[in-house]
């Protein structure tokens, strides 16, 4: 298939170009800036200069193409609504090319909220409420009906690796690097789910080449590991001691990421597994922290 991707010079997307043009894909790379453009061509890809609100660019480049791979997004935690809105408008945009074709287009989300006091599945519906980039997933999903062989993966809210992850873990790592201790909340039971990068990329692949219009995929390698454990690793990691921060010192200690860490929020992969046969092969986070790759620095 001949492929865009959008975030191709991003953490998933640059893993996930590697694998496209492993498997014999041609893969076009959009690029926002000169230093993008030289990551995307670097990966043996085809360099594709545009932004997420340059509409139509978009289309020409949907129009070139028999898939679209959606990774981009612009995350400032401080515009949410506003990013929202323009990764919407791109998804838009990308159905309008691929309707009526049966052309795929894989659009990214999150398995944050899902569901209460167990592992939210692929067949859980999630609440738009809880983020805004929520509901251009149900949208994407609807796009099945319109002829486009659209797909869902949602990732897990940590995607690891070494060399270059500036997520909510490498945020943790530095926060205890500041801070002289690496802390979790309450009793540090509740759980994070997580997903090693290149399998992350693997599932990608196997998304665009075998799920069904409307499918709904979780890139989940581990169901759910317990904050308190997640802290543990990144204490020994630096030396530091490891400790319960108390809920009213959560916001001061761990600043915007505190209600995000004190989510419980495991996330099953099960049907994934069993639709497309993928099985996750690389390191699991806690392997990912003693190994060094979350310095803090």
């Amino acid at each position: 298939m001949r492929i865009l991707v959008t975030g191709a010079s991003g953490w998933i997307g640059s893993a996930s170009v590697v694998e496209l043009l492993a498997a014999g894909h041609r893969v076009l790379g959009l690029a926002r800036s000169d230093d993008a453009a030289d990551k995307v061509a670097a990966l043996g890809a085809e360099v594709v200069r545009g932004t997420l609100d340059d509409l139509p660019g978009l289309r020409a480049a949907a129009a070139q193409v028999d898939a679209v791979v959606h990774l981009g997004y612009i995350h400032d935690f401080s515009r949410m609504q506003a990013a929202a809105r323009t990764d919407r408008a791109a998804i838009e945009a990308f159905g309008e090319v691929l309707a009526g074709s049966g052309g795929a287009l894989l659009v990214a989300s999150g398995t944050l909220g899902l569901a209460g006091g167990r592992p939210g599945t692929e067949r859980d519906s999630p609440d738009p409420a809880v983020h805004p980039r929520v509901a251009n997933g149900l949208y994407a999903q609807g796009l099945a009906a319109r002829g486009v062989r659209s797909m869902v993966v949602r990732f897990a809210p940590t995607v690891h690796g070494a060399g270059g992850d500036h997520g909510f873990v490498a945020v943790l790592s530095r926060i205890a690097r500041q801070r002289g201790v690496s802390g979790y909340l309450g009793d540090g039971l509740n759980r994070w789910p997580a997903v090693h990068r290149l399998d992350a990329a693997r599932l990608v692949r196997l998304a665009l080449e075998h799920a069904p219009a409307g499918a709904v995929l979780h890139a989940v390698a581990e169901e759910g590991i317990a904050t308190r454990d997640i802290a543990a690793a990144i204490g020994a990691f630096h030396g530091l001691p490891v400790a319960a921060i108390p809920a009213e010192r959560a916001a001061g200690h761990f600043d915007w990421l505190a209600g995000f860490y004190a989510a419980d929020a495991p996330a099953s992969s099960a049907l994934t597994r069993e639709w497309l046969g993928w099985a996750p092969t690389h390191a699991t986070l806690l392997e990912d922290v003693r190994a060094g790759h979350y310095p803090g620095s």
